[in-house]
Formats: C-alpha cells, sequence, structure tokens
C-alpha cells in the first residue's frame, strides 16, 4: 500500500501533465564573473565601467568595493537586502591594478536561441539541475509552458520574432509570476520591464495549460528557422543519421514512434522510463526527450492525406548510437508487454546503425506498395480501354502524307551533284499522280468489332464492273 506521501506525489505528476517550466540560463548579475571582460569581479581597486550606451538591469547581491565606476545612460542597479558599493580610503591587498573591468554586452541574447534555455518537470528539478532534454524547438518556452527567470537575478532578452506575439502559460521575474496578461503588461511598460525585455515581439501571458494528457504540440515549429539559426551542428560517425522532429540537426541514436489510445499520459510514461532504464548504470550517459509531434500520412509512400499525433522518443549517447539502439529496443520490448496497460497501442523505432524494431515490415510494406501501384495501373488500362469501345473516348486518327517524308535519295556528296537514280515517270510529276481516297476513310468499324477494309474499285452500289 502506497504511504500518503507516494500517493500526493503520484497525484502532482498526474495533474501536472506537460506542465514544464522553461528557466532562462544567462543573468546580468554584478557576482557573475562571467559578465565581466577580464572573467573576475572588479574588486578594491578596480574601476568598473559600464558602456556609455548600453540600456542594462544589473542585480546586486552583496557589498562590493570600487575604486571607480563609470555607468552608462540609461539603466539601473537591482540591490539586494545589504547590498552596496563603497569606496576604499587605500589599497585593497590581493586586488588588481586598478585596471578597468568592463561589463559585457547583453543585447545580443535572444529568446529563440535553444542553448539559453533549461527545462524541468517542476521547479524544485530546476533548483536541483535535473533539467530535461528536448529537441530544439521544445528547448526555447513552448506556449504552454511556465517561464522562469531566477529570483535573484536580472537579465536582458531580445524577444524579436516573426510573430508579433510570444505566448507562454505565465512568467516569474524576481521571484513574482505573472500569469495575468494586464499586470504582465504593466511590468513591461515599467522602466525595470523595458531593459529587461526588447524586441520587437511581445511575450504574453495567461495562455491556458495543456488539457489533454496525452500531451500537446509544442507551437513553436513557426520559428523553426529562427531557433536553428544559432544552433551549430556537431560532426557524425554513425551509417545513417536521424532526423528527429523539431531538431536542427541530424543525430546518431534512435527514435522510438509511439502510437497510443485513449488512457495514455505522457508525463506518467516519462516518469516510468526514466524509474525503468534512464537509472541503469548502461544508460547514464543517455539524453532522452519525449515529445508529441504530427507526422503525415502517406498513400503508398507518396500522397499526403493527412497527418496523425504521435509521441516521438529521441535517445542520443553521445557516441556512435549503440548504447540508443539497445534503450529502443528496451522501450519497444516494455510496450509490448505492458502497452495495453499504459494506453499504447504500438511502438517501433528506427536506429542511425540502420537498424530497426521490425525491419522484415519494412519489406513487406514496400512488397505491398508495389503491388497496390501494379494493380491500379491495370485497373486505370481496362477502364481507358472499356471507355475507348463504348466511344466515350475517342483514339485521335492518325495521317500519312507523302509529302511529310523527304527521300533520303535527295542526298549526294558534300559539294557534289545529286544523283537521282534512275527516271520514275509515276512518281517524278506528282501532278500526274490519280486522285487517291483518303486512306483513314475507307476504314470501318463494325458493331461486332470486326474491322474491314472499303476497296474502292469493288464498290458495293455496282452491279457490274468494266475492267
Amino acid at each position: 500500500m502506497l504511504k500518503t506521501q507516494h500517493m500526493l506525489l503520484l497525484l502532482c505528476l498526474v495533474g501536472a501533465a506537460n506542465a514544464l517550466y522553461k528557466q532562462w540560463i544567462p543573468d546580468t548579475n554584478y557576482e557573475n564573473k562571467t559578465n565581466w571582460d577580464k572573467g573576475a569581479v572588479p574588486c578594491g581597486n578596480d574601476i568598473a565601467q559600464f558602456s556609455a550606451q548600453r540600456k542594462v538591469s544589473v542585480f546586486v547581491e552583496t557589498l562590493h568595493a570600487v575604486k571607480e565606476m563609470r555607468l552608462p545612460v540609461d539603466g539601473e542597479f537591482i540591490l539586494n537586502s545589504g547590498a552596496g558599493f563603497f569606496v576604499l580610503p587605500g589599497q585593497e591587498p590581493g586586488c588588481g591594478q586598478g585596471v578597468a573591468t568592463k561589463f559585457k554586452d547583453s543585447d545580443s541574447l535572444q529568446w529563440f536561441d535553444p542553448a539559453l534555455w533549461q527545462g524541468a518537470a517542476t521547479l524544485d528539478d530546476l533548483q536541483r539541475g535535473n533539467v530535461l532534454f528536448s529537441v530544439h524547438e521544445e528547448r526555447v518556452p513552448c506556449q504552454y509552458d511556465d517561464v522562469v527567470f531566477k529570483a535573484l537575478s536580472s537579465f536582458k532578452v531580445d524577444t524579436s520574432s516573426s510573430q508579433s506575439s510570444i505566448p507562454v502559460k505565465s512568467v516569474s521575474v524576481l521571484g513574482k509570476k505573472f500569469d495575468s496578461g494586464s499586470e504582465f503588461s504593466q511590468y513591461l511598460s515599467s522602466h525595470t520591464g523595458r531593459l529587461q525585455f526588447h524586441g520587437s515581439s511581445a511575450v504574453t501571458v495567461g495562455n491556458p495549460g495543456c488539457g489533454d494528457p496525452s500531451g500537446c504540440e509544442c507551437g513553436n515549429s513557426v520559428n523553426h528557422e529562427r531557433i536553428c539559426g544559432s544552433v551549430k551542428c556537431a560532426a557524425l560517425n554513425c551509417k545513417m543519421p536521424l532526423s528527429p522532429v523539431g531538431h536542427c540537426c541530424e543525430v546518431c541514436g534512435a527514435i522510438v514512434t509511439v502510437h497510443y489510445a485513449g488512457g495514455f499520459n505522457m508525463q506518467t510514461y516519462r516518469q516510468r522510463i526514466h524509474n525503468l532504464f534512464l537509472i541503469l548504470p548502461q544508460y547514464k550517459s543517455i539524453q532522452l526527450g519525449i515529445s508529441k509531434v504530427s507526422r503525415s500520412q502517406r498513400l503508398l509512400v507518396i500522397f499526403p492525406f493527412g497527418a496523425s499525433p504521435e509521441i516521438q522518443v529521441t535517445i542520443l549517447d553521445g557516441g556512435d548510437g549503440t548504447q540508443a539502439e539497445a534503450l529502443a529496443w528496451d522501450i519497444v520490448k516494455d510496450v509490448r508487454t505492458h502497452g495495453s496497460h499504459l494506453g499504447i497501442t504500438e511502438a517501433e523505432f528506427q536506429a542511425s546503425s540502420g537498424n530497426s524494431s521490425d525491419q522484415s515490415a519494412g519489406s513487406v510494406g514496400m512488397v505491398v506498395g508495389v503491388v497496390l501501384g501494379v494493380l491500379i495501373t491495370i485497373v486505370l488500362i481496362l477502364i481507358a480501354v472499356a471507355l475507348v469501345r463504348r466511344g466515350v473516348i475517342q483514339m485521335p486518327s492518325v495521317r500519312l502524307s507523302l509529302s511529310s517524308f523527304k527521300r533520303n535519295s535527295d542526298i549526294g556528296e558534300l559539294g557534289g551533284p545529286l544523283d537521282h537514280g534512275f527516271a520514275n515517270p509515276m512518281f517524278d510529276n506528282l501532278n500526274t499522280l490519280p486522285n487517291i481516297p483518303d486512306l483513314h476513310n475507307s476504314i470501318s468499324i463494325t458493331q461486332t468489332g470486326g474491322v474491314y477494309f472499303v476497296n474502292p474499285v469493288y464498290d458495293e452500289n455496282e452491279t457490274d464492273f468494266n475492267a
């Protein structure tokens, strides 16, 4: 029997299906040494310099000694409790040599850069660093996600995109969660909001969460090119690289396709894969992402006739895909054994090694497709013949004219006289030829399907013939 706390945890997981949290990684904190060009925070003997033309909001967590500070024209310090600046009367021992340390530019940080986000199922997982792997489109906040900027932090993000707005479920800034559109609009119009968010698109909150337990599509495909514009793909060493839906690069590994029915819950299934497989030592280096995608359906692998939703499980192992393929086999076997209890009807995988969960099925499918193609071609031919016999379709007549051909005998040696051969009085003067009736009018087709030729010498209307 489950304990009370375990029951509560299970209910939280089921109720929070697909309620993922996406956290912005960079910040504009004074204490972050990566924000300074010297790779260190200015000390009491240094000059802290901010570019005069940059607009930036800087969070200061503690008290700092500086020799001098050069501030921008437009900017702000957000001071934590007890934080501030002071000038030492003398030199600070062990400090720098009084050089200017510049605060780096953060204007170029893009909302749609997948490398600048990390996602987790809960806020606690974010704090503990238990982040989820996702395809590139889903690393950027989806329309159903909660966006988190670290509480004791400030930032600057460029929200430019081809769309006028970027819808999300909620946004948390400086420890305050905004899920009301009007309230967040007021924050964006404030001085701090204008320093933190800039760009052509406005972030909007209040989008309802995903109400489908089987998952919802991310909605970032419209910005696929912008997302992939900042991604650099690594060189691969596998036989047949794979292209997961929503990913910017080909990968070495495996893709499991899960077909589901009623009762399937994506969050529950994600937890199942983690608890059954990802905790095993052999899968320690595995990166696994689960997403709901729409796959186009094609007749005879050629003609599209719609799309159907399915679950895509992307598995990477950082190598040639061997471990990813082994995990894909384990997932497919688990589905074949317990799929009916999970709301899963079928699962198959493709691996970058060229292997699949059912290679024979692929061969059979190809044979079936070829056979169907041949049968359809035969049926079309039979229909065309039947229409011709009934007169619905008329075959075009072909007339051959003697004047349409040039006699090969007219070709002589280059630069010499033409040799016409012997004279033929019948053909040398075409005007002397008798009128010959059109041959195509002398062919008749009877109702019984027979074909006969009418000889003008033997006219059926004449009862006598004189030679």
